[in-house]
């Protein structure tokens, strides 16, 4: 057991805590995935579980609401502060901490369960960030983590802003994309947990594409700190093909991204 950001992790986590409490937004798009992936975890009153880089708390929040006893972790300061108000506010008893999903400061099988929903993925070590994950559950405990899909709308988002992005390093991590392979999750966390798959879409929905612009240039660490990166002209032309991106899902009423996602369950082996 350990705790603390580790230094490899703390530009990542400047970079996440950035959105801030904006980031909620980020969530709210996604809430259908969150509700699906907190469906199969079924978490039941009076369990001990964890919400593994839980932002600004969402996902705590409605697992919290089926009376389980809920601690949230997140890299971000600024996000675990957010997360702790609105659970105040809503009258919920979730215990937040910042913490590095790669370093965890709890002891072995400290919870029945585990969820991280789109959030786990972003590990630096996908690796070490697994073998905690499986070390804080329970054994006959649960996990139930939603990934996006290698394939999908988020992975196409992810391709315009790294059109704007320095070379990557000559050491870097793996795509967090290739937690959405059931393949590579089985060789992350299948020696630890019986797995099981299902996929789901979900649908981002605003009233235009600009508003997409807004909500991610804001809330979404990794978008809004690339835009700060960048000067004024290739930032505009950021916005230009973000925008772009997104009028491509065009409704009569706005616009509707659907992002394909999958959900795992695992049981602790």
């Amino acid at each position: 057991m350990s705790g603390g950001i580790q230094p490899h992790n703390a530009r990542p986590a400047g970079i996440w805590n950035s959105g801030g409490g904006r980031y909620d937004e980020i969530s709210r798009g996604i809430a259908d995935s969150i509700a699906h992936c907190v469906l199969r975890l079924d978490p039941q009153p009076g369990e001990r579980i964890l919400d593994l880089a839980t932002g600004t708390g969402w996902t705590s929040r409605l697992v919290a609401r089926s009376g389980a006893q809920v601690v949230g972790v997140d890299l971000g300061a600024d996000l675990i502060a957010f997360a702790a108000g609105r659970a105040r506010a809503e009258g919920l008893d979730v215990a937040y901490r910042v913490g590095d999903a790669e370093s965890l400061p709890f002891d072995d099988g400290a919870f029945d369960a585990v969820i991280s929903t789109c959030g786990v993925m972003f590990a630096s070590r996908p690796e070490a960030a697994a073998a905690e994950l499986a070390r804080v559950c329970r054994r006959g405990g649960r996990i139930a983590l939603t990934t996006w899909t290698p394939d999908g709308a988020v992975f196409e988002m992810f391709g315009v802003m790294k059109a704007y992005m320095p070379p990557p390093p000559a050491t870097h991590p793996p795509s967090p994309f290739e937690w959405g392979r059931p393949e590579r999750i089985a060789e992350l966390l299948g020696r630890d947990f019986d797995l099981a798959f299902e996929t789901g879409v979900s649908f981002y929905r605003e009233p235009g594409p600009e508003a997409a612009w807004e909500t991610f240039s804001t809330g979404y660490g990794p978008t809004k700190a690339l835009a700060a990166s960048l000067d004024e002209e290739r930032r505009a032309a950021l916005r230009r093909d973000f925008i772009a991106f997104h009028a491509r899902f065009a409704t009569p009423l706005g616009i509707c991204v659907p992002r394909e996602y999958r959900v795992t369950r695992g049981l602790r082996l």
